[in-house]
Parts: structure tokens; sequence; C-alpha cells
């Protein structure tokens, strides 16, 4: 796995722009995020430079940060997620696509991305969903973990913002999501190659476009309840309230039984890569 302490330096939509799971997770962003982005806003969009998933947003005071040049545009910024070259508050909207679970320290990287959100200001995050889903695909692209909701919205609340809305998406193609991560398992356990993106041929990437129309269609109206993705917006308020600190609390007590888990679960997996090598 390649060293992503602090962000995963990459995508694979930089060089399949036109895959539908891109396509379609430009569309579900747009419905859930819309109305947190604004026309005068300043919006820093980190580890998105390929642009599909951001090009929805309006106005044109969008600034890129990626740890690869290549989808940078000129003023956007080459760096890392968890040493952000900006002032405090220097941002109406900071959006993560995809983003935290290729980040070492998952505090620290909501820290930062938090520090420099002005008041008022939103945070809109995304990550893969359920760590039962991990295979050797989330190895080869720099994954650390997947989520939940409850865990995402305890890592934001954890930085002192406050929940706006959570959501699972890609809820309609959940179905071929979890067969497809079966196969992934099966040819890992016969020693073949599990890495990379899925071939779809074409009348499978209609029906996948069509039944993530569903989703599109529910998000404008209510939250998915489960899903291959999870989606938080989370707003920095202007002063902490006492219940909030509280919040903050309990869910840094979350944090320490989760990063428990991710230390058995890395031990799992090491033992389990260790067994199928002799």
């Amino acid at each position: 796995m390649p060293d992503t302490t602090n962000g995963v330096a990459g995508s694979p939509s930089l060089e399949y722009p036109d895959y539908w799971w891109y396509r379609v997770r430009s569309q579900l962003l747009r419905v859930v995020f819309a109305g947190y982005v604004h026309e005068r806003d300043r919006v820093l969009d980190v580890g998105s430079a390929d642009g599909p998933s951001v090009q929805w947003m309006p106005g044109g005071r969008r600034v890129a940060l990626d740890l690869d040049p290549r989808g940078l545009r000129p003023g956007d910024v080459c760096g890392s997620a968890g040493h952000l070259p900006f002032a405090d508050h220097s941002f109406d909207v900071v959006v993560a696509f995809d983003v935290l679970e290729h980040c070492r320290d998952e505090t620290a990287a909501v820290s930062e991305l938090t520090r420099v959100l002005r008041p008022a200001g939103r945070l809109l995050l995304s990550t893969p969903a359920y760590q039962w889903a991990w295979t050797s695909f989330d190895e080869d692209v720099g994954h650390y973990r997947r989520y939940t909701r409850d865990r995402l919205t305890a890592a934001t609340a954890r930085a002192g913002l406050r929940i706006d809305r959570s959501t699972y998406a890609f809820t309609a193609t959940f179905p071929l999501f979890v067969a497809e991560r079966l196969v992934r398992r099966i040819r890992q356990h016969r020693g073949l190659d599990a890495t990379g993106l899925p071939q779809v041929p074409g009348w499978l990437d209609k029906l996948l476009v069509r039944l993530a129309s569903f989703d599109a269609v529910l998000l404008q109206h209510r939250d998915l309840p489960y899903g291959s993705s999870v989606l938080v917006a989370a707003t920095r308020p202007e002063r902490p309230s006492a219940p909030e600190r509280e919040q903050a609390v309990a869910h840094e007590a979350q944090h320490d039984r989760d990063t428990e888990d991710d230390h058995l679960s890395g031990q799992h997996r090491s033992a389990d890569l260790l067994h199928r090598g002799r």
C-alpha cells in the first residue's frame, strides 16, 4: 500500500472519467449537497482535482487541492489534505469526496478540514461504506478504512461541527455491489487478481445508471438507510454550545473504540495475508 498518510495521490477517475460510478456519483452529490453551496461561496475542493464530481457547483470561486497534479488547473494547489496551505477560516465550503478513507489519521484530517472553514461554513464529505466490504481493491487504492454513517458523523461531530444531513447512497445498486465484493473475495481466495475497476459492458452500464436514478429521486426527499457510500453535510457553528462540547466528548470515546476496531481489523488482514502466503 502506498504511503497515504495525508491523503492519496491520484484518482482512477483521471483515467476513466466516463466510468458509470463517477458519472452517477456526481449526480448524487449534486442532489444531496447543492443546497449547501452558493454562488458567491469560496470553495476548497480537497482531493478531487479530476473535476467531474464537482462540476455541478455554482460560481467560479473554487480552489482544488490534490496530491496528484495531473487534474489541477492554474490557481489550484498541489498539496496534502493533512497539511492544508491555507489560513484559518479561509473558505465558506470545504468538500472532500472520497478522501477521508485515504488519511491515516482520521481525526487530524477532519480537524484540518474544519480549521480552514469560516464560522457557519459547511463541510461536505463522502466515503465508501462498510468495513465488511473490504477487499484487496481497497488496499490497492490506498484506503485505511471504510465507514458507516454513525462513524462518519461521529468523526465530524468530534471536530465540533453540527451534523446537518447524513445518508447512504448507491442504494438501488447495492445488491450488485455486494455480489461484486463476493466475487472479489473469491478471486482473492483463489490467488487471482482482484484489483482494479470492474469491467462493465454497455448494457450493464445503462442498467446501473438507471437504477441509481431512483436514488437521485429519493434523496431529494429523504435519507437512505443503506448503500455503498456515506454522505455527510455539517456546519461549523458560530460558537460551540455546551451540549455540542459534551457530544464531542462522547464522540471521542467512540473514536477510541473505532481506532481499536481498525487495529484489530488490520491484525486480522495481516494474519490472513500471512496465511495465504504460506
